[in-house]
């Protein structure tokens, strides 16, 4: 199954955790179809900003959860998938170009 690269990155994850990670790593955050591997998030992340190179790629599954809203009524939020993309040195992402 062949997806588009807008397919694979959903959106970017901008969190006090990602953002320090950017400063430290150079590790930047995407929530990515969960259908999506590494190669494919790794080529994607490279056809959206063509002059970024990526050396790695980690994927992790978050689990779906339970939360209660009232008393008898419980709710379930849908799994999703994480990609912690590291660029080579000397590499950035705009992730908020023209705001």
């Amino acid at each position: 199954m062949q997806l588009h690269w807008r397919e694979i990155i959903r959106r970017p994850m901008v969190t006090e955790k990602s953002s320090y990670l950017v400063d430290l790593h150079n590790q930047y955050s995407f929530v990515v179809d969960s259908r999506a591997n590494k190669m494919q998030i790794k080529q994607a992340v490279e056809l959206a900003w063509p002059d970024v190179n990526v050396e790695k790629v980690r994927i992790a599954n978050m689990p779906a959860k339970r939360a209660r809203r009232w008393r008898s009524m419980t709710i379930r939020k849908a799994g999703w998938k994480k990609a912690v993309v590291t660029l080579s040195p000397g590499n950035s992402i705009d992730l908020f170009e023209g705001v």
